[in-house]
Formats: structure tokens, C-alpha cells, sequence
């Protein structure tokens, strides 16, 4: 009888623990009444625990690349040099029912030192950009979107020549921290798909987005620089956009690609493009090494490049690094 009454409330407490469905139930692998087995029940029993939704998803790498090269008497001639380039990637995204809110950060900065130059420490790689993308949904595949576009850099440029009949370098300020910085915001629709195990791709076409370019320094807005009125910092234009982005995409085992291509045209002058192209391939050879062969192109017909020869034109501003160092994600 006592068997009975013992069992009758372990069911009776096993029923009212799942029916709060938030507690883990532990019970000896045997339980006993004056000897005998009653129930045998393994280590434990998970009674309906609820999976516990996650809105957030956040993240990103750092990479760091370092060359060295040392001489001391060497016939064959050369010079020794020191360069390192440093990045960091961040993101943050939310996901809840029809809601979504995709934010990055990219920061690289890099440096190159040569002991028989002028200005022995020169920049190499510089750039600022933070994409930050709500939208909401309307379709299986389509969502209504703002986006924020904001890109700079950090220290200041130099355009580095030699004057005829001279033996030194002089270096002449082209650009400094918001001096180009660009802003755009856009309004439009957001088509986003996920392939599974190989990443994200995204296309946003905007007929609404406004696209501000900024030149704080006054020496540069005094002259002109990127396309802001003599004198003035902030040049505003009112265009389309259209964006197309690939988040991590999976080429082959332990090689991804990340890229983004945004295109701008002002209604004023419709049909020339602002061109700005990203492209990071990244090669994992393990855990804490890759390699990373990293693009950037940028094409603004505002923006007048300063040749060896004095004159300044338009033309298409081209980065390529490859690098080959330690990376970690977080």
C-alpha cells in the first residue's frame, strides 16, 4: 500500500513540475522502498523546459599582419622596412517576427616604415565604415528598409612627391579624419535571402536617399576638395541607390567572401554613378591564422586625383592588399 501512495505522488509531483515547464528534474538512477526497485529512471528527466528565444546575434574578427625586413651589408642593395595593417570587424544583428536590424563596423588602419625616404612613416591603409540596415518585413523575401551608410578615416593623407633638381620628398595634405566623410541615408526596398551553410546576400534599391559629403578641414573645403562648394563643409545631394551586399558567403571549405557594392546617383546629373566596391576573400588555415586578400574601388566623378605631374583628374581610386597573419573571432 505504501508503494502505492509513493508512487501516486511522484506522478503527482512530476505533473506539477512540467506544468510550470521551466524546471530540470533530477532523479537518482534508482529509487528503493524497503529494498525493492520501483522506478528506474535513468540520470535525469527534462520536464518541457522552454527554448529560450534569441533576438540578437553579435560578433566579429580582428586581424593582424606584420612584415619585417632587416639588412645590414647586403650587396644586392635595398633598404629595410617595417609595415604592419590592423583590423577590426564588428557586427550586431536582431531578428524578431517581422523585425530586422542589421548593424557593422569596419576599421583598418595600416602603416609602412622605410629608413631612406623622406618621411620614413608613411600610411597605408585607412578607412572607417558603418552600414546600419532596419527594415521590416512584407513578403517571404521582401522588406520595407532604411539604411545608414557613414565612411571616413581616421588620420591624415599626404600625396608624397619630389620637385625637380631636388634630393627631398615634400608631402602635401590631400584628406584628414571627415575630410572626405560621406553620410547616406536611404529609404526602399530590401530583398534578402539566406542560403544555407553558404551566407547572405542582400539587394536594396532606394529611390529616396539623400548622400552628404563632408570636408572639415578648412584647407581642403577652401579649395573645393571632393566636390563641396569653396568654403562650405557639407555638400548635400538628393538621388537613387541601389546596394548589393554578400554577408560571409561560403566559396569552397574554409573560404568565405564578404563584399558590398553601393551605387549613387545624383537626380541633378541622373545616370553618373558613384561608385564604392568592398571585397574581403578570406582564406582560413586554422583557428587563429588566415589569409585575407582585401578590395576596395571607388569611382566619384566629384573627386579630382592629384597626378605626379602636378595636374589633378578624374579617376578610379583602386586598393588590393593581401595579407597573411593572425585572426581571431569573437
Amino acid at each position: 500500500m505504501s508503494k502505492i501512495f509513493l508512487f501516486t505522488g511522484i506522478l503527482i509531483f512530476l505533473f506539477s513540475a512540467s506544468s510550470f515547464g521551466q524546471d530540470r528534474l533530477v532523479i537518482p538512477d534508482t529509487v528503493l522502498i524497503n529494498g525493492d526497485t520501483l522506478l528506474m529512471l535513468g540520470d535525469s528527466i527534462l520536464i518541457d523546459e522552454p527554448i529560450k528565444e534569441i533576438f540578437w546575434k553579435t560578433g566579429g574578427n580582428y586581424n593582424l599582419n606584420i612584415q619585417q625586413v632587416a639588412l645590414s651589408n647586403w650587396a644586392a642593395g635595398g633598404s629595410s622596412s617595417f609595415a604592419l595593417n590592423s583590423g577590426v570587424s564588428l557586427f550586431a544583428n536582431y531578428k524578431k517576427d517581422s523585425k530586422v536590424w542589421d548593424t557593422q563596423l569596419t576599421v583598418n588602419l595600416g602603416f609602412n616604415r622605410q629608413g631612406a625616404r623622406s618621411y620614413q612613416t608613411r600610411k597605408t591603409n585607412d578607412n572607417f565604415v558603418f552600414v546600419s540596415n532596419y527594415g521590416r518585413q512584407i513578403s517571404r523575401l521582401m522588406y520595407l528598409s532604411t539604411q545608414l551608410d557613414a565612411r571616413t578615416q581616421l588620420l591624415p593623407g599626404y600625396k608624397y612627391s619630389k620637385p625637380a633638381g631636388s634630393e627631398f620628398e615634400i608631402r602635401t595634405k590631400i584628406s584628414d579624419l571627415l575630410s572626405p566623410g560621406y553620410l547616406q541615408s536611404s529609404t526602399g526596398l530590401n530583398l534578402r535571402k539566406t542560403y544555407e551553410n553558404k551566407g547572405k546576400i542582400s539587394m536594396i534599391v532606394s529611390p529616396f536617399t539623400g548622400r552628404f559629403t563632408i570636408v572639415m578641414n578648412d584647407s581642403l573645403s577652401s579649395v573645393g576638395a571632393f566636390g563641396v562648394i569653396p568654403g562650405e563643409n557639407v555638400r548635400a545631394e538628393a538621388g537613387m541607390s541601389f546596394a548589393v551586399g554578400l554577408v560571409d558567403f561560403k566559396l569552397m571549405e574554409n573560404v568565405s567572401w564578404k563584399a558590398d557594392l553601393n551605387l549613387f546617383s545624383n537626380y541633378e546629373s541622373f545616370g553618373n554613378m558613384v561608385v564604392n566596391f568592398n571585397s574581403i576573400i578570406r582564406l582560413k588555415v586554422n583557428k587563429f591564422i588566415s589569409t585575407r586578400i582585401e578590395t576596395a574601388l571607388i569611382y566619384d566623378e566629384n573627386v579630382y586625383i592629384q597626378q605626379d605631374d602636378g595636374s589633378k583628374k578624374q579617376a578610379v581610386q583602386l586598393q588590393n592588399l593581401i595579407n597573411f597573419g593572425i585572426s581571431l573571432d569573437f
